[in-house]
């Protein structure tokens, strides 16, 4: 059965909006075995990345980075992990108030560094969260999840 590992912060209602309308898109796919697994960016560990066959990963653009916990899930995973994630699927949401260019800027450097392969172009979002949004962020749950059946 494909795993599909989706590591997120979302410290607000706002951002928990995305990760579950991303949560919902991913969940579609479970009638064709995929399981998607859950896990907040300081809980998830190793372990997780290692049983995982796909990813998705959300944050939120802190500062113009990558929120600290997501860094953090990056940081205590990266050496253990790296030549496990070569070529498996992921893709990313990120949010931000005003601007996200750093966050991109970092996610790209460091999902290549994994070795990931991009599923869905990452969706950026930014302001006010609408149901279009939503509606994007369902999609893109549901394209890397689906990706894992193929």
């Amino acid at each position: 059965m494909p795993r599909l590992l989706v590591v997120h912060h979302s410290p607000t209602a706002t951002v928990r909006s995305i990760a579950d309308a991303v949560l919902d898109g991913a969940r579609t796919a479970s009638d064709e075995g995929v399981e998607v697994v859950e896990r907040h960016a300081l809980e998830a560990t190793i372990a997780d990345v290692l049983a995982a066959d796909g990813f998705i990963l959300g944050t939120t653009a802190n500062f113009g980075y990558i929120s600290g916990a997501l860094k953090h899930f990056f940081d205590t995973t990266y050496d253990a992990t790296r030549e496990s994630t070569a070529r498996k699927p992921f893709s990313y949401w990120i949010h931000g108030g005003y601007d996200t260019t750093g966050a991109e800027r970092a996610m790209t450097s460091i999902t290549t560094g994994y070795g990931m392969r991009l599923a869905a172009p990452p969706l950026i979002l930014v302001g006010a969260t609408s149901a279009e949004h939503l509606e994007a962020a369902t999609e893109l749950g549901g394209t890397v999840a689906w990706s894992l059946t193929m």
